[in-house]
């Protein structure tokens, strides 16, 4: 059974190839949140302290028979690389809703990538198949104590790098992460606090832990493919079950703007699992109170992803709006229209026109414009403005 020395012995091992990521402060975020930045671990994420200390720990033989494992793509790219590292094979099975950064990452590591059809839980049935077929080593991605004790030295990291902590607040997937950080600090300083959070459509283990048993989800959906898992682990259910104090969940908008503010107020890259994190922390329905880290567990996100994010965020805060109306097809009629969004001081990027539908008159088209706006007051004041113009069908565009 897992204990404290595991995570001490861990450490020295993983000091082999991992950094000792840093703990940025987040005063625009919150004046009490710190965040501790394992995107900036090499291969992007966290996964790689479990695997590695796994993968040192296997036998001889086990190294022997090269290894499989099943990810969302973040424990693909520590597996890949820690076995690489050691003159290992191996083998991933990784979900088709993987993104194709993380494949591509996972192969240039050394990992010969197998993309299995449907969820993580698919691609874990895969490679278990596999290993019995082949008889391979297997590298499970969260419930193996070497993967936890590994995982588990972040947070004595945390514990050495700020003073005075009460809150750290750790994503959950299968709970490997947790599990580990939570033992690691709760074993040395139990006063602090460790609060779990899940995406609210991917809440397996806050669900496990109110039935007291560990429950299986129909379905996952979320922009946070890290900790998409149905179903936890049987170790990390019952470490969370003693060590963590509160499980918390944030909606798919809390994440993506999450994602955003770090792009923009931080100035770093996080995925959506890492960033369910600091959702939680800045989210109006919680409150924590005292110095609070973050643990930002992965910054492996892809860039069409985040092109989304951030056209779905800007619109939503008020800052790029699209504007919807019917104009008379003569000279001069898009001239006053562009006037009165000039006097409002928002700025014009797109404008489209055309005849909307059979049904309209054939002396009238339709115009859609997007504009950049300050905030969703000035976005208000531009459309009162258009509708004070007289322009009657005039509508918002909704995003």
């Amino acid at each position: 059974m897992i204990n404290l020395q595991m995570i001490h012995e861990a450490r020295q091992k993983v000091s082999e190839i991992i950094n000792a990521t840093p703990i940025f402060t987040a005063s625009r975020l919150g004046d009490n949140i710190y965040i501790k930045m394992e995107n900036l671990q090499k291969t992007g994420s966290f996964k790689i302290r479990g695997a590695y200390n796994k993968i040192s720990n296997l036998t001889d033989e086990e190294k022997k028979k090269e290894v499989i494992a099943c990810s969302a793509g973040n424990h693909a790219q520590g597996v890949a690389l820690s076995a690489t590292k050691q003159g290992i094979k191996s083998y991933i099975c990784v979900p088709s809703v993987t993104p194709l950064s993380k494949i591509d990452a996972t192969k240039g590591y050394g990992g010969e990538v197998i993309v299995v059809e449907g969820s993580f839980d698919d691609a874990m049935k895969r490679a278990l198949e596999l290993k019995e077929e082949h008889n391979y080593t297997f590298i499970h991605p969260f419930d193996d104590e070497y993967v936890i004790a590994g995982q588990g030295t972040i947070g004595l990291e945390i514990l050495e790098q700020l003073e005075d902590i009460e809150n750290i607040i750790v994503p959950i997937g299968g709970g490997g992460l947790i599990s580990g950080i939570a033992l690691a600090v709760k074993e040395t300083n139990p006063k602090v606090k460790i609060i779990g959070v899940e995406p609210e459509n991917a809440a397996s283990m806050r669900d496990s832990i109110k039935a007291n048993k560990r429950m299986l989800l129909d379905s996952v959906n979320t922009i946070a493919e890290g900790v998409a898992v149905k179903i936890p682990g049987e170790q990390t259910f019952a470490l969370v079950k003693k060590y963590v104090d509160e499980i918390v969940t944030v909606s798919e908008s809390e994440i993506s703007n999450s994602i955003l503010r770090l792009l923009e107020e931080g100035k770093t890259t996080a995925e959506g699992a890492g960033a369910c994190s600091i959702a939680a922390a800045i989210s109006d329905k919680y409150s924590f109170k005292g110095k609070t880290v973050c643990v930002l567990s992965g910054g492996n996100i892809n860039v069409n992803m985040i092109s989304k994010i951030i056209k779905t965020g800007l619109f939503g805060s008020g800052r790029l709006t699209e504007v919807v109306t019917t104009l008379v097809d003569k000279p001069g009629e898009l001239v006053k229209i562009l006037e009165i969004v000039k006097k409002c001081g928002a700025n014009v990027l797109n404008i489209n026109q055309y005849s909307e539908s059979s049904h309209m008159q054939l002396n009238t088209m339709v115009v859609r414009i997007v504009l950049e706006t300050f905030n969703e007051t000035h976005q208000r004041a531009v459309w009162q403005a258009l509708r004070d113009a007289g322009y009657e069908h005039f509508r918002e565009a909704i995003y």
